[in-house]
Protein backbone atom coordinates (compact mmCIF):
# COMPACT_ATOMS: atom_id res chain seq x y z
CA UNK A 1 0.00 0.00 0.00
CA UNK A 2 1.21 3.32 -0.82
CA UNK A 3 0.15 6.39 1.37
CA UNK A 4 0.76 10.05 0.84
CA UNK A 5 1.03 12.16 3.55
CA UNK A 6 -0.01 16.00 3.03
CA UNK A 7 0.63 18.40 5.47
CA UNK A 8 1.83 21.77 5.91
CA UNK A 9 4.64 21.22 8.54
CA UNK A 10 7.19 18.63 8.68
CA UNK A 11 10.30 18.16 10.63
CA UNK A 12 11.96 20.18 11.26
CA UNK A 13 9.61 22.96 10.66
CA UNK A 14 7.00 22.12 13.41
CA UNK A 15 5.13 24.54 15.38
CA UNK A 16 1.83 22.95 16.44
CA UNK A 17 0.22 19.55 17.47
CA UNK A 18 -1.13 18.78 13.76
CA UNK A 19 2.70 19.16 12.85
CA UNK A 20 3.54 16.80 15.79
CA UNK A 21 0.82 14.51 14.84
CA UNK A 22 2.54 13.88 11.32
CA UNK A 23 5.70 13.52 12.65
CA UNK A 24 4.80 10.56 14.93
CA UNK A 25 1.77 9.06 12.52
CA UNK A 26 4.48 8.84 9.54
CA UNK A 27 7.47 7.40 11.74
CA UNK A 28 4.94 4.67 12.29
CA UNK A 29 3.35 4.14 9.57
CA UNK A 30 6.48 3.28 7.64
CA UNK A 31 6.84 0.22 9.51
CA UNK A 32 2.99 -1.23 8.22
CA UNK A 33 3.16 0.55 4.36
CA UNK A 34 4.96 3.02 2.03
CA UNK A 35 4.27 6.35 3.10
CA UNK A 36 5.18 9.57 0.88
CA UNK A 37 5.21 12.60 2.94
CA UNK A 38 4.60 15.55 0.94
CA UNK A 39 4.70 18.97 2.94
CA UNK A 40 5.26 22.83 2.48
CA UNK A 41 7.80 25.31 2.91
CA UNK A 42 11.96 24.56 2.31
CA UNK A 43 13.53 20.97 0.87
CA UNK A 44 14.37 18.50 3.96
CA UNK A 45 15.26 14.92 4.29
CA UNK A 46 12.21 12.25 4.07
CA UNK A 47 9.73 14.39 2.25
CA UNK A 48 9.06 16.19 -0.88
CA UNK A 49 8.52 19.78 -0.42
CA UNK A 50 6.12 22.23 -2.21
CA UNK A 51 6.37 25.99 -2.23
CA UNK A 52 3.87 28.20 -3.99
CA UNK A 53 4.27 29.16 -7.92
CA UNK A 54 6.50 32.48 -7.63
CA UNK A 55 3.12 34.58 -9.43
CA UNK A 56 1.58 33.36 -5.87
CA UNK A 57 4.24 34.02 -4.07
CA UNK A 58 3.47 37.82 -2.42
CA UNK A 59 -0.79 36.76 -2.77
CA UNK A 60 -2.73 36.72 0.30
CA UNK A 61 -1.35 33.33 2.80
CA UNK A 62 -4.69 31.24 2.03
CA UNK A 63 -4.24 31.78 -1.93
CA UNK A 64 -1.04 30.78 -2.25
CA UNK A 65 -1.58 27.81 0.12
CA UNK A 66 -4.47 27.27 -2.69
CA UNK A 67 -1.76 27.46 -4.95
CA UNK A 68 0.98 24.71 -3.00
CA UNK A 69 -2.45 22.65 -3.08
CA UNK A 70 -2.57 22.15 -6.76
CA UNK A 71 1.31 21.57 -7.03
CA UNK A 72 1.12 18.90 -4.38
CA UNK A 73 -2.13 17.23 -6.23
CA UNK A 74 -0.17 16.85 -9.24
CA UNK A 75 2.88 15.15 -7.12
CA UNK A 76 1.01 11.86 -5.43
CA UNK A 77 0.14 10.83 -8.53
CA UNK A 78 0.55 6.50 -8.49
CA UNK A 79 -0.08 6.22 -5.14
CA UNK A 80 -3.42 4.39 -3.68
CA UNK A 81 -4.66 6.87 -1.16
CA UNK A 82 -3.92 10.32 0.49
CA UNK A 83 -4.08 11.17 3.26
CA UNK A 84 -4.32 15.13 4.30
CA UNK A 85 -3.77 16.99 7.92
CA UNK A 86 -5.55 20.51 8.38
CA UNK A 87 -7.23 22.77 5.74
CA UNK A 88 -3.27 23.62 4.57
CA UNK A 89 -3.36 20.76 2.72
CA UNK A 90 -6.76 19.12 2.80
CA UNK A 91 -7.43 20.56 -0.78
CA UNK A 92 -4.60 18.90 -1.93
CA UNK A 93 -6.06 15.60 -1.16
CA UNK A 94 -9.87 16.48 -2.45
CA UNK A 95 -8.08 17.41 -6.17
CA UNK A 96 -5.86 14.57 -5.97
CA UNK A 97 -8.95 12.06 -5.21
CA UNK A 98 -10.40 13.96 -8.12
CA UNK A 99 -7.93 14.01 -10.43
CA UNK A 100 -6.14 10.42 -9.76
CA UNK A 101 -9.08 8.12 -8.62
CA UNK A 102 -7.78 7.84 -5.60
CA UNK A 103 -9.03 7.68 -1.50
CA UNK A 104 -9.08 10.89 0.70
CA UNK A 105 -8.66 10.59 3.78
CA UNK A 106 -8.62 13.85 6.04
CA UNK A 107 -7.60 14.00 9.57
CA UNK A 108 -9.12 17.42 11.52
CA UNK A 109 -6.77 18.84 14.29
CA UNK A 110 -9.64 21.77 14.35
CA UNK A 111 -12.55 23.24 11.97
CA UNK A 112 -12.28 26.52 10.44
CA UNK A 113 -16.03 27.47 12.02
CA UNK A 114 -14.94 27.03 15.32
CA UNK A 115 -11.76 29.56 15.09
CA UNK A 116 -13.20 33.10 13.94
CA UNK A 117 -10.15 34.75 15.32
CA UNK A 118 -8.38 33.45 12.12
CA UNK A 119 -10.30 36.42 10.21
CA UNK A 120 -7.93 38.48 11.95
CA UNK A 121 -4.78 36.49 10.76
CA UNK A 122 -5.81 35.64 7.41
CA UNK A 123 -8.41 38.48 6.18
CA UNK A 124 -10.30 37.27 3.37
CA UNK A 125 -7.95 34.48 3.55
CA UNK A 126 -10.47 33.02 6.18
CA UNK A 127 -13.36 32.79 3.81
CA UNK A 128 -10.91 30.45 1.63
CA UNK A 129 -9.57 28.41 4.39
CA UNK A 130 -13.28 28.18 5.20
CA UNK A 131 -14.26 26.92 1.88
CA UNK A 132 -11.60 23.91 1.28
CA UNK A 133 -12.21 23.01 4.75
CA UNK A 134 -16.23 22.14 3.99
CA UNK A 135 -15.29 21.15 0.50
CA UNK A 136 -12.69 18.72 1.96
CA UNK A 137 -14.59 17.29 4.97
CA UNK A 138 -17.86 16.97 2.77
CA UNK A 139 -16.28 15.07 0.22
CA UNK A 140 -13.29 12.87 1.45
CA UNK A 141 -13.99 9.26 1.77
CA UNK A 142 -13.10 9.41 5.54
CA UNK A 143 -12.85 11.93 8.07
CA UNK A 144 -10.74 10.95 11.26
CA UNK A 145 -11.69 13.21 14.50
CA UNK A 146 -8.59 13.16 16.94
CA UNK A 147 -11.61 12.57 19.88
CA UNK A 148 -15.08 12.10 20.80
CA UNK A 149 -15.73 15.79 21.36
CA UNK A 150 -14.24 16.94 17.30
CA UNK A 151 -16.34 14.26 15.77
CA UNK A 152 -19.38 15.70 17.30
CA UNK A 153 -17.71 19.05 16.27
CA UNK A 154 -17.63 17.91 12.74
CA UNK A 155 -20.98 16.57 12.42
CA UNK A 156 -22.44 19.63 14.31
CA UNK A 157 -20.39 21.71 11.79
CA UNK A 158 -21.00 20.14 8.38
CA UNK A 159 -24.41 18.29 8.55
CA UNK A 160 -24.29 17.22 5.31
CA UNK A 161 -21.57 14.96 6.10
CA UNK A 162 -22.47 11.06 6.81
CA UNK A 163 -21.83 10.41 10.39
CA UNK A 164 -20.40 6.51 9.16
CA UNK A 165 -17.54 8.17 7.54
CA UNK A 166 -16.24 10.05 10.48
CA UNK A 167 -13.90 7.99 12.61
CA UNK A 168 -12.27 8.78 16.31
CA UNK A 169 -8.42 8.15 16.20
CA UNK A 170 -7.03 10.00 19.07
CA UNK A 171 -3.74 11.45 18.57
CA UNK A 172 -0.69 9.48 20.58
CA UNK A 173 2.13 10.49 22.54
CA UNK A 174 5.53 8.84 22.23
CA UNK A 175 6.47 8.14 26.26
CA UNK A 176 9.55 6.60 25.75
CA UNK A 177 10.76 10.13 24.66
CA UNK A 178 8.74 12.27 26.61
CA UNK A 179 9.27 10.95 30.09
CA UNK A 180 10.41 11.89 33.16
CA UNK A 181 14.38 13.27 33.33
CA UNK A 182 16.67 12.79 36.49
CA UNK A 183 17.80 15.50 38.35
CA UNK A 184 21.23 16.02 36.20
CA UNK A 185 18.30 17.35 33.88
CA UNK A 186 16.19 19.11 35.63
CA UNK A 187 19.10 21.03 37.35
CA UNK A 188 20.35 21.49 33.31
CA UNK A 189 17.38 23.55 32.37
CA UNK A 190 16.59 24.73 35.41
CA UNK A 191 19.76 27.10 34.83
CA UNK A 192 19.83 27.58 30.90
CA UNK A 193 16.06 29.23 31.11
CA UNK A 194 16.58 30.96 34.77
CA UNK A 195 14.01 29.34 35.93
CA UNK A 196 13.04 29.23 40.05
CA UNK A 197 11.14 26.33 42.06
CA UNK A 198 8.27 25.86 41.77
CA UNK A 199 7.04 27.01 38.05
CA UNK A 200 3.33 26.65 36.98
CA UNK A 201 4.65 26.30 32.80
CA UNK A 202 2.76 27.25 29.60
CA UNK A 203 3.67 25.88 26.62
CA UNK A 204 1.63 27.45 23.05
CA UNK A 205 1.20 29.41 20.27
CA UNK A 206 0.46 33.02 20.78
CA UNK A 207 -3.20 32.79 19.18
CA UNK A 208 -6.66 33.33 20.62
CA UNK A 209 -7.03 29.16 20.16
CA UNK A 210 -4.63 28.42 23.10
CA UNK A 211 -6.19 31.22 25.79
CA UNK A 212 -3.20 32.69 26.96
CA UNK A 213 -4.47 36.14 27.77
CA UNK A 214 -6.65 34.88 30.35
CA UNK A 215 -3.95 32.80 31.72
CA UNK A 216 -2.61 36.27 31.93
CA UNK A 217 -5.04 37.71 33.63
CA UNK A 218 -5.83 34.66 35.71
CA UNK A 219 -2.02 34.52 36.79
CA UNK A 220 -2.71 38.16 39.02
CA UNK A 221 -3.95 35.35 41.71
CA UNK A 222 -1.63 32.38 41.29
CA UNK A 223 0.95 32.38 44.46
CA UNK A 224 3.67 34.76 43.70
CA UNK A 225 5.82 32.16 45.19
CA UNK A 226 5.09 30.23 41.95
CA UNK A 227 7.01 31.36 39.00
CA UNK A 228 5.28 31.48 36.01
CA UNK A 229 6.47 30.24 32.61
CA UNK A 230 5.22 30.53 29.70
CA UNK A 231 6.81 29.46 26.45
CA UNK A 232 4.89 31.10 23.70
CA UNK A 233 5.75 31.57 20.62
CA UNK A 234 4.62 32.16 16.96
CA UNK A 235 2.43 35.03 17.20
CA UNK A 236 -0.88 35.10 14.58
CA UNK A 237 -0.84 38.52 14.21
CA UNK A 238 1.44 41.68 15.63
CA UNK A 239 -2.27 42.55 17.43
CA UNK A 240 -1.84 39.61 19.30
CA UNK A 241 1.76 39.81 20.24
CA UNK A 242 1.25 43.36 21.19
CA UNK A 243 -1.64 42.12 23.62
CA UNK A 244 0.00 39.61 25.58
CA UNK A 245 3.25 41.26 25.78
CA UNK A 246 1.45 44.44 27.45
CA UNK A 247 -0.81 41.96 29.64
CA UNK A 248 2.78 40.57 30.89
CA UNK A 249 4.26 43.85 31.80
CA UNK A 250 0.89 44.87 33.59
CA UNK A 251 2.05 41.01 35.22
CA UNK A 252 5.44 41.59 35.67
CA UNK A 253 4.63 44.65 37.78
CA UNK A 254 1.75 43.71 39.46
CA UNK A 255 2.60 40.03 40.43
CA UNK A 256 6.69 39.67 39.65
CA UNK A 257 8.11 36.14 39.07
CA UNK A 258 7.27 35.70 35.24
CA UNK A 259 9.58 34.46 33.02
CA UNK A 260 8.33 34.25 29.14
CA UNK A 261 10.25 32.09 26.71
CA UNK A 262 9.67 33.33 23.34
CA UNK A 263 11.76 31.86 21.37
CA UNK A 264 11.36 27.94 19.78
CA UNK A 265 12.17 25.41 22.77
CA UNK A 266 14.20 22.03 21.12
CA UNK A 267 12.02 19.23 22.37
CA UNK A 268 15.08 18.08 24.68
CA UNK A 269 14.88 21.25 26.47
CA UNK A 270 10.75 20.96 26.44
CA UNK A 271 10.45 17.47 28.07
CA UNK A 272 12.79 18.85 31.43
CA UNK A 273 10.89 21.68 31.86
CA UNK A 274 7.62 20.01 31.52
CA UNK A 275 9.10 17.35 34.00
CA UNK A 276 10.32 20.23 35.99
CA UNK A 277 6.90 22.15 36.26
CA UNK A 278 4.60 21.69 39.39
CA UNK A 279 1.88 22.10 37.26
CA UNK A 280 1.01 22.60 33.57
CA UNK A 281 -1.56 25.00 32.56
CA UNK A 282 -3.47 24.12 29.31
CA UNK A 283 -6.16 27.43 28.98
CA UNK A 284 -7.51 26.78 25.82
CA UNK A 285 -11.13 28.28 25.10
CA UNK A 286 -10.53 25.33 21.38
CA UNK A 287 -9.08 22.48 21.74
CA UNK A 288 -10.18 19.29 19.76
CA UNK A 289 -7.66 16.94 22.00
CA UNK A 290 -4.67 18.83 23.18
CA UNK A 291 -2.11 16.74 22.51
CA UNK A 292 0.29 19.34 24.68
CA UNK A 293 -1.68 17.86 27.88
CA UNK A 294 -0.66 14.50 26.68
CA UNK A 295 2.90 15.75 26.24
CA UNK A 296 2.73 17.01 30.68
CA UNK A 297 0.89 13.83 31.38
CA UNK A 298 3.48 11.23 29.66
CA UNK A 299 6.50 13.59 31.91
CA UNK A 300 4.13 12.93 35.15
CA UNK A 301 3.20 16.51 36.00
CA UNK A 302 -0.66 17.39 36.82
CA UNK A 303 -2.43 19.48 34.72
CA UNK A 304 -5.13 22.22 34.81
CA UNK A 305 -6.72 22.76 31.52
CA UNK A 306 -9.97 23.76 30.11
CA UNK A 307 -13.01 21.57 30.43
CA UNK A 308 -13.48 21.89 26.02
CA UNK A 309 -13.67 19.58 23.23
CA UNK A 310 -11.63 16.68 23.44
CA UNK A 311 -9.35 17.57 26.43
CA UNK A 312 -11.39 15.75 29.18
CA UNK A 313 -11.25 12.55 27.20
CA UNK A 314 -6.99 13.25 27.82
CA UNK A 315 -7.22 14.55 31.52
CA UNK A 316 -9.30 13.15 34.09
CA UNK A 317 -10.76 15.56 36.02
CA UNK A 318 -9.53 14.90 39.90
CA UNK A 319 -7.37 12.25 39.10
CA UNK A 320 -5.00 12.98 36.41
CA UNK A 321 -5.26 16.87 36.80
CA UNK A 322 -8.36 19.61 37.23
CA UNK A 323 -10.58 20.95 35.10
CA UNK A 324 -12.01 24.35 34.48
CA UNK A 325 -14.45 25.94 32.26
CA UNK A 326 -13.45 27.86 29.23
CA UNK A 327 -12.24 31.56 30.24
CA UNK A 328 -13.07 31.14 33.72
CA UNK A 329 -9.78 32.88 35.09
CA UNK A 330 -10.92 32.85 38.69
CA UNK A 331 -11.77 28.89 38.67
CA UNK A 332 -8.05 28.98 36.48
CA UNK A 333 -6.07 30.42 39.83
CA UNK A 334 -8.10 28.31 42.30
CA UNK A 335 -7.03 24.75 40.28
CA UNK A 336 -3.49 26.39 40.27
CA UNK A 337 -3.32 27.04 43.80
CA UNK A 338 -4.89 23.86 44.78
CA UNK A 339 -2.31 21.79 43.23
CA UNK A 340 0.13 24.26 44.22
CA UNK A 341 -0.50 23.90 48.11
CA UNK A 342 -0.93 20.26 47.67
CA UNK A 343 2.61 19.34 46.37
CA UNK A 344 1.33 15.28 47.57
CA UNK A 345 -1.77 15.56 45.41
CA UNK A 346 -0.11 16.82 42.44
CA UNK A 347 2.49 13.99 42.32
CA UNK A 348 -0.31 11.48 42.73
CA UNK A 349 -2.17 13.30 39.71
CA UNK A 350 1.31 13.46 37.85
CA UNK A 351 2.30 9.71 38.50
CA UNK A 352 -1.28 8.68 37.42
CA UNK A 353 -1.23 11.10 33.91
CA UNK A 354 2.34 9.28 33.16
CA UNK A 355 0.18 5.64 33.40
CA UNK A 356 -2.70 6.79 31.49
CA UNK A 357 -0.55 7.64 28.62
CA UNK A 358 1.33 4.89 28.42
CA UNK A 359 -1.46 2.53 28.58
CA UNK A 360 -4.31 4.65 26.20
CA UNK A 361 -2.21 6.72 23.89
CA UNK A 362 0.65 4.62 22.32
CA UNK A 363 1.45 5.46 18.31
CA UNK A 364 1.42 2.08 17.14
CA UNK A 365 -1.99 1.43 18.32
CA UNK A 366 -2.78 5.00 16.51
CA UNK A 367 -1.25 3.55 13.45
CA UNK A 368 -2.97 0.36 13.39
CA UNK A 369 -6.02 1.75 13.50
CA UNK A 370 -5.50 4.40 11.07
CA UNK A 371 -4.03 1.43 8.68
CA UNK A 372 -7.22 -0.57 9.40
CA UNK A 373 -9.46 2.39 8.04
CA UNK A 374 -7.12 2.78 4.97
CA UNK A 375 -7.66 -0.97 4.41
CA UNK A 376 -11.08 -0.91 4.36
CA UNK A 377 -11.40 2.04 1.85
CA UNK A 378 -9.12 0.07 -0.16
Amino acid sequence: MRVGLLTKEYPPEVYGGAGVHVEYLARELTKLVEVHVHCMGADREGATAHRPPVELADANAALATIGTDLLMADAVAGLDLVHSHTWYANLAGHVASLLHGMPHVMTTHSLEPHRPWKAEQLGGGYALSSWVERVAVESAAAVIAVSEGMRGDVLAAYPAVDPGRVHVVHNGIDTSEYAPVDAEELERVRSSYSLADPYVLFVGRITRQKGLPHLIAAARDIDPAAQLVLCAAAPDTPEIEAEVRAGLAELEAARGNVRWISSAVPRRDLVALLSGAAVFVCPSVYEPLGIVNLEAMACATPVVASRVGGIPEVVVDGATGLLVEPADEPGLAAAVNELLANPDKATAMGAAGRERAVSEFSWTRIAEQTVELYRDLL
